[in-house]
């Protein structure tokens, strides 16, 4: 049987959703700063749910589950909002490592209530990563990623708010 002759690969359809290219190039980097951001700190959560211990245990346990799991949960939506606006989405730890405003986890554990206090701060400054995308995203009136990052800042904000009630005395 005969070989088919190659063919060049066809380049990829222009992209006209109402976003100019330099828009989508600015808003996609926030993004993706935004899903660095949300990486590291659901390895962090999952970290300190592996091991945690001391007598708050199973509450910080079972917390750290939930809050893993909605971490978890929104990664592929900012990944796929990137690549809605054409844009390939970072995915490599190296990539992450470079985007990200957060610490990696101590290679130590520390104490259950230090783990309360790193999780709490790195829930603050994802939602600073999201509200900071928002004079971009304005700029080129893209209410998807607004609705997201409204999404966003919510739940960020209100963890960081159930964190820092379990440090006051």
């Amino acid at each position: 049987m005969a070989k088919k002759p190659a063919t060049a690969p066809k380049s990829a359809p222009s992209l006209n959703i109402g976003i100019s290219d330099k828009d989508r190039a600015a808003i996609t980097a926030g993004l993706s700063k935004l899903l660095a951001d949300t990486y590291t700190l659901y390895l962090t959560t999952h970290n300190f749910h592996w091991n945690v211990t001391g007598p708050m245990f199973n509450s910080l346990h079972a917390m750290f589950m939930g809050q893993y799991t909605e971490l978890w949960n929104a990664v592929d939506p900012i990944a796929e909002r990137i690549r809605s606006l054409g844009h390939v989405a970072p995915g490599s730890y190296a990539q992450f490592a470079k985007l990200s405003s957060l610490k990696d986890a101590p290679a130590t554990p520390p104490k259950a209530l230090e783990m309360v206090r790193i999780l709490q701060e790195g829930h603050e400054a994802v939602a600073r990563t999201a509200r900071s995308l928002f004079p971009a995203v304005e700029k080129a009136s893209d209410e998807p990623t607004a609705d997201l990052l409204t999404q966003r800042i919510t739940v960020h904000e209100q963890t960081a708010w159930m964190l820092r009630s379990l440090l006051q005395d």
